[in-house]
């Protein structure tokens, strides 16, 4: 069967790319061999559960589009009294929060609340739809300070209170990039834990940068592909990419396949 290398770049933000190069045939796509494609914005993934790894891979893309030094990783629990009793609860409670925090920036006259939010929470009973243990990852843009964040996760304080009680345990952190930007703190939040019961789902402000991508079927071939693995030499990727400093390139072999070639880059300063 005909088959051909497929160059994918994948453009997340103003800084940061993805390049996948992988084997394709002819049948797969019902495509013609060298057709140019446009640039498009990639599908964001149908599962909003996070045992799905298109779903993680995403999220680093778009916290890595979007986010980087100074702005938040925000944690957010529950006390017993506020607990709530079905996930809709919780997504009502910590939308109730983002209205809460945007009010402030608006007072600030900052821009409006860009966010990630990953919900961890584990079933009470397999049986049943009660979450117990329900916390929040969010990753938001700066502006507030880290107390103002904090003090934001608390309920409306009643007449003759100074300020409304805290709805539970709340810790907000400046994000701290490295050479892989986000990715640490992404695969943190989306981590699946040994729990069966456990589960996560995520959701983000419609005001985010979404990826955008363009392919490319007649850039490389499959004997170039394994012959620049073999050399693992970076300094042709970045000949290639001009501008980008390559931090990952990933070769992966699969029996039915052959060779593919996963790259991650930054633009340079």
């Amino acid at each position: 069967m005909r088959n051909f290398m497929r160059e994918k770049r994948i453009f997340c933000g103003k800084k940061y790319l993805e390049v996948d190069i992988i084997p394709r045939t002819i049948w797969q796509e019902k495509t013609v061999k060298g057709k140019r494609a446009k640039r498009v914005k990639e599908s964001e993934p149908k599962q909003k559960n996070l045992n799905d790894k298109n779903s993680k891979r995403y999220i680093t893309q778009l916290a890595n589009g979007n986010f980087g030094k100074g702005d938040l990783h925000v944690t957010c629990t529950y006390k017993d009294k506020y607990l709530p009793e079905t996930l809709e609860d919780a997504e009502k409670e910590v939308s109730n929060f983002f209205r809460r925090l945007n009010h402030r920036r608006k007072k600030k006259e900052l821009e409006p609340l860009k966010y990630i939010l990953v919900t961890e929470y584990i079933m009470a009973d397999e049986n049943e739809d009660k979450p117990i243990r329900i916390h929040h990852h969010i990753l938001m843009n700066k502006g507030l300070s880290r107390d103002e964040v904090e003090e934001l996760w608390s309920k409306r304080k009643k007449k003759g209170e100074k300020e409304g009680d805290t709805i539970g345990f709340i810790n907000a952190d400046r994000l701290q990039p490295n050479e892989n930007g986000l990715e640490g703190i992404s695969r943190y939040i989306t981590k699946s834990r040994n729990n069966k019961k456990g589960k996560k789902r995520w959701s983000s402000s419609r005001n985010l940068i979404r990826p955008e991508s363009i392919k490319n079927d007649y850039k490389y071939s499959k004997r170039k592909i394994e012959k620049l693995i073999k050399e693992n030499d970076f300094r042709f990727w970045e000949e290639q990419y001009k501008g980008y400093r390559v931090v990952e390139a990933s070769p992966v072999y699969q029996d039915l396949i052959g060779w593919s070639v996963y790259l991650k880059m930054w633009k340079k300063e």
